[in-house]
């Protein structure tokens, strides 16, 4: 957070850990530090990359950052 009364910055983090903990590091139960840091590589490439995200008008965040790029 920012400092006194910005509260509201920590959603999206919260929302995104969220996310990782229940679409993978739950289902996945990691052994080691090694397979977690591997897991968290392959999630965050899938996330970024193939998940669309309704927040974005069902588009990856891939796209939108290309799409800011090229404007």
């Amino acid at each position: 957070m920012d400092g006194k009364g910005r509260a509201i910055d920590n959603i999206f983090i919260e929302r995104l850990w969220r996310s990782v903990k229940y679409e993978n590091v739950y289902l996945q139960a990691y052994e080691d530090g090694i397979s977690l840091y591997k897991g968290m590589k392959r999630y965050f490439e899938f996330y970024n990359n193939d998940r669309f995200h309704q927040s974005l008008n069902y588009k990856t965040p891939s796209e939108m950052y290309q799409q800011k790029e090229a404007a």
